[in-house]
């Protein structure tokens, strides 16, 4: 079977706002460019595990047109074409779809490795080894592969892939064939996925070739085709821009996973045996760090009594939160900005953005003002 290094190209979707990642995760900078674990933020740590398997002018990033100056900061060395800027957010599919075309345009059909920029992934050698059987064996059938990853627990955030037949085993890395994709479930669903053993965690990362997703796209999807392609046939002149915001006005917002992947002839998986973290939202930092005794997360000065399985986050050495007597809290602070929410509530965190965001700037959003005595 033919190597496929040589024709391999990465797709990095960095275009997410972070909202469950508030107050640390703003607008103007969301969760993917934020130095959350070290001194490299999520999108580098992206760049980082394919660098060493693909050229810098094969690394393509689609982001917010709002953050294309934020990329290019912190990927400096990727050409910049290389870093594309959506006028508006019309989901995964818009997404992939822009990247398959100027991807088939600058080079070919190449194997294109579709990544995202939120995740934790260790250690980063055996991702890679994975990734490049996935591009084999893409480049070889036509299949559309997906990463499965092989679950820990019986997680109700994560979507899930059901396996069919065992397809192939290359050097330990299973490759079978995906009958369903179904949504985040319930508890007692999760549950009995788990015990099954023939569901796999959906991690949103894929490996295809450009000429079958294309195919697959224009099946189900033919709208995005048509009005993308258009768009990229100026692409690098100065219609470039406009031709792009008038395309992605005329698409449908629809995910990769709704518009193609659950309606696609040739869906496989590999099945992922690294460690994956999808950094989706303020629990997920709680598998990085030991507890203490009483369960509780917590990152700065924190001090606890009497205090129970609570997640404090502190940006700021400097920034002090003492907790009393309560259980089951997520308390994020970020200079002046504070966030306490139960950790059964985080999922509403996002309306208390979009409150905010919604408010004139010289409005507050809650009188706190205390009534007359």
């Amino acid at each position: 079977m033919s190597s496929p290094e040589s024709n391999l190209v990465a797709l990095i979707m960095a275009g997410g706002v972070g909202t469950r990642f508030w107050p640390l995760s703003t607008p103007e900078k969301p969760k993917q460019f934020i130095q959350l674990f070290d001194d490299c933020s999520l999108l580098q740590k992206s760049y980082d595990r394919v660098a060493g398997l693909v050229a810098a002018e094969r690394i393509m990033v689609l982001t917010n047109a709002n953050h294309v100056g934020l990329v290019r900061e912190q990927l400096p060395q990727l050409p910049e074409e290389n870093v594309i800027g959506e006028p508006e957010r019309k989901d995964t599919a818009a997404a992939i779809c822009l990247g398959a075309l100027l991807a088939k345009k600058r080079f070919g059909d190449p194997v294109m490795s579709v990544l995202t920029a939120d995740h934790l992934i260790e250690p980063v050698g055996l991702f890679q080894q994975t990734m490049l059987s996935a591009a084999r064996y893409a480049r070889a059938t036509g299949a559309l592969y997906t990463f499965g990853i092989r679950p820990t627990h019986p997680s109700t955030g994560y979507g899930y892939l059901e396996l069919g037949e065992k397809l192939a085993e290359d050097a330990g890395i299973s490759h079978c064939r995906v009958t369903s994709f179904r949504e985040k479930p319930d508890a007692e669903t999760a549950a009995g996925y788990l015990e099954s053993g023939r569901y796999l965690w959906n991690s949103g990362m894929f490996v295809w070739t450009t000429e079958a997703i294309l195919a697959e796209l224009g099946r189900h999807l033919p709208a995005h085709v048509r009005y993308l392609s258009s768009a990229v046939e100026v692409a690098g002149t100065a219609q470039w821009e406009a031709a792009l915001c008038d395309a992605f006005a005329a698409l449908e917002r629809i995910s990769i996973d709704f518009g193609v992947m659950e309606r696609a002839r040739d869906v496989r998986c590999v099945a992922g045996q690294f460690s994956w973290t999808d950094v989706g939202g303020w629990l997920a930092i709680q598998h990085l760090a030991a507890p203490d005794a009483d369960g509780n997360y917590v990152r700065g000065r924190v001090y606890p009594l009497h205090a129970q399985g609570n997640l404090v986050f502190c940006r700021q050495p400097e920034e002090t939160v003492a907790l009393v007597g309560v259980s089951d809290l997520v308390v994020v602070r970020v200079g002046e900005t504070t966030l306490v929410a139960h950790r059964d509530r985080l999922e509403d965190v996002k309306q208390v953005v979009e409150g905010m965001l919604s408010q004139p700037p010289d409005r507050p959003i809650a009188d706190s003002a205390p009534p007359d005595m």
